[in-house]
């Protein structure tokens, strides 16, 4: 729907989202299949905090700050894989453009929180590994807290300023955003006006620098801990002081990898569909990846998780 402005504009008051309709015969399929996924990492993020709440042995910064990524990866996911579900299952694909402007805010706000505490996540392995005695100090409860508030109130910043960036723009139809949710490149397609490319910049350039900013700092962190981990003299030790790491360090991989490939791939011939399906690597795979991850390379979560579900079934069968 498009309202008139003047002789030459109009106002979009609405966009349709293409989504998966390039894929009549494939809509029931991904429907299933992402179902099956989102419940998946539903119920992933909430058993880890299930289980690190439960469990006093796990009331520590690291699974404090692994308590709060599930938090994130929840909102995250909740932001945009129902409304994905719905339009699979639909004919109509029409969403109002304030529920578009806060789709992005939220998708944005959550992501970059992501990737804010995986960064804290990072400092804290730095400090456990190469600052032991002073951990206690620098990881206080109180410091842990502000980590996890400064996090959030980057990802709020981050969405503020991309959705506003974005939404300040003229949209003068048409209105059909060649993706299944509200993001920023095919949004930028659809405006209008002397100050599109500007923007685009500006947005690309704060974005790459943000997440660019948190990769460098996880980096300089495990150069730290990896130059100390090579001092300790007996394999043991290295390998039980690296396994702490194991688990972040691969959600790190998996998160930058998409990552990278989404913000920095290069310019060239776009084809929809393929645009379509890649933007099913960050809303969907890397969150349904992230909790088996933890839960399977975090020995000492693996262990407290299946301690927890054998005295359940235990309970019940007595």
């Amino acid at each position: 729907m498009a309202v008139m402005l003047g002789l030459n504009y109009t106002f979009v008051s609405e966009f349709i989202l293409i989504g998966f309709s390039t894929f009549p015969h494939l809509q029931l399929m991904f429907f299933l299949l992402f179902l099956l996924m989102y419940l998946f990492t539903l119920l992933g993020n909430l058993l880890i905090m299930a289980t690190i709440w439960s469990e006093h042995s796990l009331h520590t910064p690291m699974y404090l700050f692994l308590c709060a990524l599930s938090i994130s990866e929840i909102f995250y996911t909740f932001t945009i894989i129902p409304r994905m579900l719905a339009d699979l299952l639909s004919t109509l694909h029409s969403i109002a453009f304030l529920a578009c402007a806060s789709q992005m805010f939220f998708s944005f706000t959550f992501g970059f929180t992501h990737s804010f505490l995986l960064t804290v996540m990072g400092y804290d392995r730095y400090v456990a590994i190469c600052h032991p005695l002073r951990y206690n100090v620098l990881m206080s409860p109180r410091g842990c807290a502000c980590l996890v508030a400064w996090s959030w109130v980057g990802g709020s910043f981050m969405g503020t300023v991309v959705t506003t960036a974005i939404f300040s723009l003229t949209f003068c139809g048409p209105n059909e955003i060649h993706h299944f949710f509200c993001h920023v490149p095919p949004l930028l397609k659809l405006a209008c006006g002397e100050n599109v490319l500007e923007v685009a910049k500006g947005v690309g350039m704060v974005c790459i620098t943000a997440l660019l900013g948190c990769f460098l700092l996880i980096l300089l962190s495990y150069a730290f801990i990896v130059a100390t981990i090579l001092k300790i003299p007996s394999a043991e030790g290295r390998h039980k002081a690296f396994s702490t790491c194991a688990s972040h360090l691969t959600v790190v991989v998996v998160h930058y990898g998409f990552a990278s490939v989404i913000y920095l791939k290069p310019k060239g011939p776009k084809s929809l569909e393929g645009d379509t399906l890649m933007g099913i690597t960050y809303t969907v795979l890397t969150p349904f990846l992230s909790p088996i991850i933890f839960s399977l390379r975090n020995k000492e979560l693996k262990v407290t998780m299946k301690k927890a579900f054998l005295n359940k079934l235990f309970l019940q069968n007595s």
